[in-house]
């Protein structure tokens, strides 16, 4: 029997196949450190355990919640886009709680996306940008991910060669994968571009707040002028408050494009469960102390990863932001895919991270590592990635490049 057509459009998990290897390592035993997922270690701050705590021992909160995200959160949403971007939102038409970003960006992909609809991705990305699209029946066209003037150059070529016309482009900075960080002017000549081919902006800001060496705060597109009138950004608050599991997020901006939103999921669901939205208004109303703890934890964990990684023959670029480094593949493993590279490291450095292919075509050659082990496993990694570089050169499927000519 064939498969079922939304099926059909989805390629092989490449995430799965590390996945299923990593199960297989631990269960023979193998202490694997993973930097593979995204999977915040740190814990939720302590104040909004509490008041998940006290919100769920009333009766009334067991109740069906409110499907585009109850009234309080969603006004402090709108404060905290105020405090940190000085972009006023009304919260009723300019606001919809998601369950996490991921959930927004499918659920808006249903929501917008007619059968063949063409959608500007950039590549690499994270999988929901282009795969929320391709099962909500859009086609997607790639553009690269780095925001510099090529960008632009790019862009103008798929607004002329694609059929039919582009309906939205998407942005995702600091960048999952490749934490690059755009700047201001950047938007700025995006909502220009936007407007003047009458396409929207979906911007993906999962890593606002997870930004280093005293560079400037990432900025919201939102931020610029006019840019209201065509963008919705996503945010999350899985990272910045370590609350991954907790499910929540937000879609921002633009009236029509949030009403079509809540639209979907006023369908699909009732929304998070209450005491989880109430704790999050506490989160996002309460001290930032537990912020700045931690981009000050993932600030040493990458300094410790870049100086123990180089170390051990493995150099990797400092990102200035975002819970992941962007690296390319080992010089002397460069014959292999990174799928390959990436299972290698499994078998024999008891080391996992995320082949760069996952996230597109031209991930290829690289690997995401996550910043979500501690200092002291961060530098077991990269003794047992020295002990098996230093032993490379006896594997019988790895030539060195001398070698190879």
């Amino acid at each position: 029997m064939s498969d079922f057509y939304r099926i059909k459009r989805l390629p092989p998990y490449v995430f799965e196949q590390v996945n299923r290897l990593k199960a297989k390592a631990r269960a023979g035993g193998a202490d694997i450190i993973d930097m593979g997922m995204g999977n915040p270690d740190l814990p939720a701050p302590r104040h909004v355990v509490d008041k998940l705590v006290e919100t769920a021992g009333k009766p009334r909160t067991d109740r069906y919640s409110a499907s585009k995200g109850i009234a309080g959160l969603r006004r402090a949403q709108a404060g905290y886009y105020a405090r940190r971007f000085g972009v006023k939102l009304d919260p009723e038409t300019q606001i919809i709680a998601t369950l996490g970003s991921k959930e927004g960006f499918a659920n808006m992909a249903q929501a917008i996306t007619a059968p063949g609809d063409v959608v500007l991705v950039p590549n690499p990305s994270y999988p929901i940008h282009a795969f929320g699209f391709l099962m909500a029946g859009g086609v997607i066209r790639s553009v690269p991910s780095a925001p510099t003037p090529d960008y632009f150059y790019a862009l103008e070529r798929a607004m002329i060669h694609s059929i039919p016309k582009p309906i939205a482009v998407i942005v995702c900075y600091p960048s999952n994968p490749t934490a690059e960080v755009a700047s201001l002017d950047f938007y700025k000549d995006l909502v220009a571009f936007a407007k003047k081919h009458d396409i929207f902006i979906l911007s993906d800001l999962a890593y606002a707040e997870v930004y280093f060496d005293d560079r400037e705060p990432p900025p919201s597109v939102l931020q610029v002028p006019g840019a209201m009138d065509v963008t919705v950004e996503f945010t999350s608050m899985s990272k910045t408050y370590s609350m991954a599991g907790w499910r929540m997020g937000f879609a921002v901006g633009n009236e029509r494009l949030c009403a079509a939103l809540g639209r979907v999921k006023s369908y699909l669901d009732y929304g998070a469960f209450t005491p989880i939205q109430v704790a999050a208004a506490a989160a996002l109303n309460g001290p930032d102390d537990c912020v700045k703890e931690m981009r000050a934890i993932y600030k040493k964990r990458r300094d410790v990863m870049v100086e123990s990684f180089a170390q051990a023959g493995w150099p990797i670029p400092a990102p200035s932001a975002s819970m992941f480094a962007w690296a390319p593949v080992p010089e002397r493993f460069r014959a292999m895919t990174s799928l390959e590279f990436s299972k290698l490291l499994i078998e024999k450095a008891d080391v996992a991270v995320a082949p760069g292919e996952g996230f597109g075509e031209h991930g290829e050659g690289y690997l995401r590592l996550a910043l979500v082990e501690n200092e002291q496993r961060i530098r077991q990694a990269a003794r047992n990635l020295r002990k098996f570089f230093d032993s490379a050169d006896a594997l019988h499927n790895v030539v060195p490049l001398a070698a190879r000519g």
